[in-house]
C-alpha cells in the first residue's frame, strides 16, 4: 500500500533537488540555505541562545508584567 506512495514521493523529491541544483544552488553544502552564516561559531551560539531564550522567556515576562500591573 505504501510502495506506490513512497515511489512517487521519492521521485518528486529527486525532481525538486534537481531543479534546486540547476537554479544556482551548490547542492549539498551544509548551511547554504540558512538565512545566517554558520561559519562563525560564536555568532551562531549567541543567535541560538537569543532565539531560544526569547521563546522560553516570553511567557515568564508576560506573567511578571501581568502580576505587577496592580
Amino acid at each position: 500500500m505504501l510502495g506506490p506512495l513512497a515511489r512517487i514521493s521519492n521521485q518528486s523529491g529527486r525532481n525538486v533537488m534537481r531543479s534546486f541544483i540547476r537554479n544556482g544552488s551548490n547542492g549539498g553544502v551544509p548551511g547554504e540555505n540558512l538565512p545566517f552564516d554558520i561559519h562563525n561559531r560564536t555568532r551562531v551560539t549567541l543567535n541560538f541562545f537569543w532565539f531560544v531564550g526569547t521563546g522560553i522567556g516570553a511567557p515568564f515576562l508576560t506573567l511578571w508584567f501581568q502580576m505587577t500591573k496592580n
